[in-house]
């Protein structure tokens, strides 16, 4: 290990100040051996998209504490896992990616991984890929090693098989997807010393899994192996107990070409009032004290703070301000010009009001547009729809398009057959 004279022995304390701790399989030794001295954990991110959700970043943040406190972070990218997928709450198998798929998507978000936790420095997080010692393994060779140590019996009873035993449709290529994720734990264990491993609780089962194959490979092989542990944050749910990350248009994501900077501040700002606290806590480094007096004195100014140092944890402190700027101005009706901004290819003189709409991605059916119209609910260039005129396109090709009271993009008309700009 590094030495690393930064040792913060507090780092339990953070985590369950800070409402990170959900379950442990070691509760007291894990306290304990946090706060006695550095040690090695790590985290596993599986590949099955180029790029991570908000969901990915809150698990990274309980890391970053843990490697701000001294102690060793390893980020795992499951290069191998990411193949087999995660039967976790699934109702259906997932997608098969291919290989290339897989391969570029661990490029990918190997890189995004660097933006969120310390990879130079003094004591810098290690990603590693657990297709580099799982690929070389041969089939038979992991049954008779990693295989024999599991019961299928007690497999089928963990919940994140149920969904899928239920519907029928569990293949045995899914079943061994526990058995690789253990695996992981334990040549983390015996390559850099790795003690612990963090995740959701989603992922409860498979930590379980690999802190239980530690103890019986230790057993059945009379070695001298550490306790290994678990420790999970809960998932990222709002105070109605719905999944947080899912907007209008999609999965909220962290890079900026696929949820801006706008967008993602806004989905903060909308939050419910009960959620402020908590996100303050997961997502800013403010003291909890303060939280707790700022969200009782002013829970309005409380949530424009909280969105602001999210969006400035994720895509930086300029793109924050620009977010918050666009924010502000649109509210109090003094421009536009920040909005998200939507092109739609057109080469008509005029346009159906609703098809303008659709275009904008603001709303996802003719269906559904119409209804906000009958209620008042759209407005074109701040002036309330309550019919389905056309708009006149050789006199304005930009439009900005408010749904409800806090959702606003700009629509602009190109023509590209005739390079309009």
């Amino acid at each position: 290990m590094n030495k690393n004279t930064n040792f913060n022995p507090t780092a339990f304390e953070q985590l369950e100040k800070r409402g990170f701790v959900f379950q442990a399989t070691h509760l007291e030794e894990t306290k304990k051996l946090l706060n006695q001295k550095p040690i090695t954990f790590y985290i596993g991110i599986d590949p099955t998209a180029d790029d991570l959700h908000i969901g990915h970043f809150f698990g990274l943040q309980m890391a970053r504490i843990l490697q701000d406190c001294g102690h060793r972070c390893i980020v795992l990218v499951g290069g191998a896992t990411a193949l087999i997928g995660d039967p976790t709450n699934k109702t259906d198998m997932r997608k098969m990616l291919t290989k290339e798929e897989v391969a570029r998507n661990a490029k990918e978000i190997s890189g995004i991984i660097k933006r969120f936790v310390r990879v130079d420095g003094e004591n810098p997080a290690i990603v590693v890929d657990n297709a580099d010692w799982l690929k070389p393994i041969s089939y038979i060779d992991f049954l008779r090693d990693v295989g024999v140590h599991f019961n299928v019996n007690e497999m089928l009873s963990k919940d994140l098989y149920k969904s899928r035993l239920d519907k029928g449709g569990l293949t045995f290529m899914e079943m061994g997807y526990m058995l690789m994720q253990s695996y992981d734990f334990v040549h983390l264990n015996d390559k850099f010393g790795c003690v612990l491993q963090i995740g959701g609780s989603d992922q409860w089962g498979n930590i379980c899994g690999g802190v239980e194959l530690s103890r019986k490979i230790n057993f059945k092989d009379g070695k001298a192996r550490p306790l290994m542990m678990g420790l999970t944050c809960p998932l990222l749910t709002n105070a109605n107990g719905i999944k947080m990350g899912k907007t209008e248009k999609g999965t909220l994501w962290v890079s900026r070409n696929k949820t801006s900077a706008y967008d993602f501040f806004q989905h903060f700002i909308n939050c419910l009032d009960a959620d402020v606290e908590r996100l303050l806590r997961f997502f800013t480094k403010i003291n909890v004290e303060e939280i707790e007096k700022m969200c009782k004195e002013d829970i309005v100014k409380a949530k424009k703070v909280m969105a602001y140092e999210v969006t400035k944890l994720v895509h930086g402190e300029e793109e924050a301000n620009k977010a918050k700027l666009a924010s502000k101005s649109l509210f109090e009706g003094n421009g536009s010009i920040d909005a998200p901004t939507v092109e739609f290819d057109c080469n008509e003189n005029s346009i159906n009001v609703v098809d303008l709409i659709l275009a904008s991605g603001i709303a996802n059916s003719k269906s559904q547009i119409r209804q906000l119209i009958a209620q008042n609910g759209i407005t074109v260039n701040r002036e309330t729809i309550t019919s389905e005129d056309k708009f006149d396109l050789t006199k304005n090709k930009e439009f900005l398009i408010k749904k409800g009271k806090k959702t606003f993009v700009n629509l602009k008309i190109i023509d590209k057959n005739k390079k309009i700009h």
